[in-house]
């Protein structure tokens, strides 16, 4: 019986190869800001990750007003974040909800939210979505269809959930120069909506031993990284829960032959910025906050603006002095974000400094929350 790593391993060998076929038909001069060649002549790259996109019904309001009222339009509210997702080599985001149908696109508590989210998001510079999240199956499997045919429309890559078990089973593989990222997506649940019966694998819930194996799997067939993103956490809490802790420790400690089998672990859902750790020297993001969403109310029903902080973060990573070696992060960073809900527009902290001192108060907050386990004397900076 081929167990289902070993089926995730042959597909991703073959992904991998042909990926390598076509890399010389796709080689594109190196982007601004990215990291030089190295020594041996294969150069670096840069990796930036933002919080989850959850359009509330304000957000999906403002899109077709933005628009001109057809159709929605959410570009004018990541204009404020393209420069430092454009300027990377490889973006991924976490797009929390499903598309929706014309006329019943909703914000909360099921989210369906326009398809042109897609479209809107591959325009901002994402390469590729985590798709996993608590929310997944607010519409059913035609609700993962539609999300999912329209991330591929707009060529966007996806993962965490899938149409079909073979798409279940082919990972998600993504090129940063020379580096062959595999990216995985899990989930803590769906908000009590059961996974079909007749379709166990249509979204990827947390199980570590199956991270792992996935993760094994992955590198055994060729992947020089494997990111994990993970839907997790406590919901308002700034601090990383007994599970989140947990379980960075176990998958960070998992090794192959010396090699760790997870490079970088990026955490969603809690609703506002956590800390950043390096756990067992893999970088750890509890969680991001949401790039995009709406005014919130905490579980007291009391409005909390810490619903629209986030941050970015950016990872540089230098190949390795050796064949079959370790892809090395060499600079962490992180970027302060606040998502203005009465401009409905995303807007980097840092450059926004001359808004007063309310904004760099904000941004400060995040900060001392980010750094909280002690992240800056493991080298993570702020960034720009």
């Amino acid at each position: 019986m081929i167990t289902r790593s070993r089926q995730v391993a042959l597909v991703l060998t073959v992904v991998l190869a042909a990926g390598a076929a076509c890399q010389a038909r796709d080689h594109r001069p190196p982007r601004p800001g990215q990291p030089a060649p190295s020594a041996t002549g294969a150069r670096g790259f840069t990796l930036v990750a933002s919080g989850a996109v959850l359009p509330h019904d304000t957000i999906i309001e403002r899109a077709r007003y933005d628009a001109g009222g057809t159709g929605h339009d959410f570009r004018p509210m990541l204009s404020g974040v393209r420069p430092l997702v454009a300027g990377a080599d490889v973006a991924l985001c976490h797009l929390e909800t499903v598309s929706g149908t014309e006329g019943d696109y909703t914000g909360h508590p099921l989210s369906k939210s326009p398809p042109e989210i897609a479209r809107d998001l591959a325009a901002t510079g994402y390469d590729g979505c985590s798709t996993a999240s608590d929310h997944t199956l607010d519409d059913g499997t035609e609700g993962i269809r539609r999300t999912l045919d329209a991330l591929d429309r707009s060529g966007v890559r996806h993962a965490g959930s899938a149409r079909t078990e073979q798409e279940a089973r082919t990972p998600t593989v993504l090129r940063a120069g020379p580096a062959r990222i595999a990216h995985l997506a899990h989930t803590y649940g769906t908000n009590g909506h059961p996974l079909p019966p007749d379709r166990p694998w249509a979204v990827d819930l947390i199980d570590e031993g199956r991270i792992v194996a996935d993760a094994r799997a992955a590198r055994t067939a060729g992947a020089d990284v494997v990111v994990v993103s993970l839907h997790w956490g406590t919901e308002w809490q700034e601090a990383p829960d007994a599970q989140q802790l947990a379980l960075a420790r176990s998958l960070t400690a998992s090794t192959t032959r010396g090699r760790p089998d997870v490079d970088l672990v990026l955490g969603t859902h809690a609703h506002v910025p956590q800390a950043y750790e390096k756990v067992n020297g893999t970088w750890v993001v509890y969680g991001m906050g949401d790039q995009i969403a709406g005014a919130m109310t905490d579980h007291e029903g009391v409005r909390d603006p810490r619903g629209s902080q986030s941050t970015l973060g950016r990872f540089t990573f230098a190949p390795p002095s050796r064949p079959g070696g370790r892809w090395r992060v060499t600079r962490a960073e992180f970027v302060p974000q606040l998502f203005d809900v009465d401009a409905g527009r995303a807007v980097d902290l840092d450059r926004a400094l001359a808004r007063g001192a309310e904004v760099r108060a904000v941004r400060d907050r995040i900060r001392d929350v980010v750094l909280s386990r002690g992240a800056a004397q493991d080298g993570l900076v702020m960034g720009e």
